[in-house]
């Protein structure tokens, strides 16, 4: 049952909306963002206490509302709306129309939630989870009437929780944490004194013309359910610095190697070697995939600035044996993720392009597999999640919604502490268990 109240809902529209030469100003969608319009939104919240400052706690919701609209100045696309043109038969446009339609602001507030409910179960209360964002289920090529951006703030007992809802077809992860760190400093100090915060950058060009009506794009395709399969859990795997140093060091020694692989890697490979350790019964042939979503701002000639508002990343994917993960041991895993990533260069993406505006494919919804033996991981440490400072305090946690609860599914953020990394994983109840029960998987989390 749901312990969340909706108090108001409300329609949040840049300031200067009338007056800004770039209001209605058309951004044709690039391949990287039209390969997601299938995908669901994408979802992330933070969990704060509540101010000590009754006055704050008090003028909350206007405050953020304020704060959210001079944001929107700034990230105008994203208070757009998605634009489709089908320019002859069979051939479609997809762009952002920044018409000033507005960002979705819903006001909730829960009377019996507490930080503690959301921050200490050993795993992630989906139910309470679910409420705390809006646009649920809605999928990226809505966006023709649904809002590019959703925002919902809960009050909680002791807390609040702000969490996101953006079209995956207008930004990427990069840019998500661009705008939410905007938003906090302008919250926290106020819109005349960011001028060191980068202005995103929008892509130019012609529009891609896709070769099918838009009908076609959306015929068959289901809303983004999330996942109801109690045999699923998610979690959050927490590694401290020293741990992961240690880690690093090991995947290194063993291929002889000074630092090639780095502390991500490393991690990746121990949770790769967990999981497919946790299956007891498995064939050694049986083949197991890794598929890590790569940023390619900097790997692009010239490269994107990092203030690209838009998507820049590519999957790419790590294939092994289980017998070989197992037998090889970490250094061998971590190398071989370091190599695949290692061959996104700018000519093998620009390879990749060019293969798809001959024909162009987009990415299918994801759906849960009974299997763990596939994994797609995505995120980064390096977003600025916790110096998300809205004018109380820095938050203590972020959630992903519930469309990550996909089997398989990891996500990885910055933890906590500095140099810490904490991995969002969404796996089946006996691969959890089982690797609650691995000395070698468990050493890692805790520092002694």
């Amino acid at each position: 049952m749901t312990q969340i109240q909706h108090i108001s809902t409300s329609t949040i529209r840049p300031i200067s909306t009338d007056t800004d030469e770039l209001a209605h100003r058309r951004i044709e969608l690039t391949p990287w963002d039209l390969r997601m319009i299938n995908l669901g939104y994408h979802q992330k919240g933070l969990l704060f206490h509540k101010s000590a400052d009754e006055e704050v706690n008090h003028g909350l919701i206007q405050h953020l509302k304020a704060s959210l609209s001079s944001t929107l100045d700034i990230f105008y696309p994203l208070a757009g709306r998605l634009a489709v043109t089908e320019v002859e038969d069979k051939v479609t446009c997809i762009s952002i129309d920044c018409n000033g339609s507005g960002a979705q602001f819903v006001h909730a507030a829960s009377d019996c939630v507490t930080v503690a409910d959301l921050l200490n179960p050993a795993c992630i209360p989906d139910g309470i989870i679910y409420n705390l964002f809006s646009l649920n289920s809605v999928v990226n090529y809505e966006g023709i009437s649904n809002p590019l951006l959703a925002v919902q703030v809960t009050q909680l007992v002791d807390g609040i929780f702000i969490g996101c809802s953006a079209n995956h077809a207008a930004i990427d992860g990069t840019s998500f944490w661009h705008f939410f760190n905007t938003w906090s400093e302008i919250s926290r100090i106020g819109s005349d004194h960011i001028s060191q915060i980068p202005r995103p950058v929008c892509a130019t060009g012609l529009p891609i013309r896709l070769p099918f009506s838009y009908s076609e794009i959306i015929k068959g395709k289901n809303r983004t359910e999330p996942s109801t399969d109690d045999s699923l859990q998610r979690v959050v795997f927490h590694f401290s610095k020293e741990k992961i140093s240690e880690l690093k060091a090991k995947a290194n020694a063993e291929m002889g190697t000074n630092n090639v692989i780095s502390s991500l890697q490393a991690l990746m490979a121990h949770l790769w070697r967990a999981i497919i350790r946790s299956k007891h019964d498995l064939n050694p042939d049986e083949q197991t995939t890794y598929m890590v979503v790569v940023g390619l701002r900097r790997r692009l000639k010239p490269p994107l600035p990092k203030e690209y508002l838009g998507n820049a990343l590519l999957g790419v994917m790590v294939k092994s044996t289980a017998g070989e993960l197992l037998q090889q041991g970490l250094g061998w895993v971590a190398m071989r993720i370091n190599r695949r990533i290692a061959s996104m260069t700018a000519g093998e993406v620009s390879r990749y392009l060019e293969e798809w505006m001959t024909s162009p494919v987009l990415v299918p919804k994801i759906t849960t597999s009974s299997s763990s033996l596939n994994l797609l991981i995505g995120s980064s440490p390096r977003f600025n999640v916790y110096g998300n400072d809205f004018g109380w305090g820095r938050p203590v946690a972020v959630r992903s919604g519930t469309a990550a609860k996909q089997n398989g599914n990891l996500t990885v953020f910055p933890g906590a502490e500095e140099g810490s990394i904490d991995f969002e994983a969404c796996l089946l109840r006996e691969t959890l268990q089982a690797m609650k029960e691995d000395a070698e998987f468990m050493e890692a989390l805790f520092t002694s």
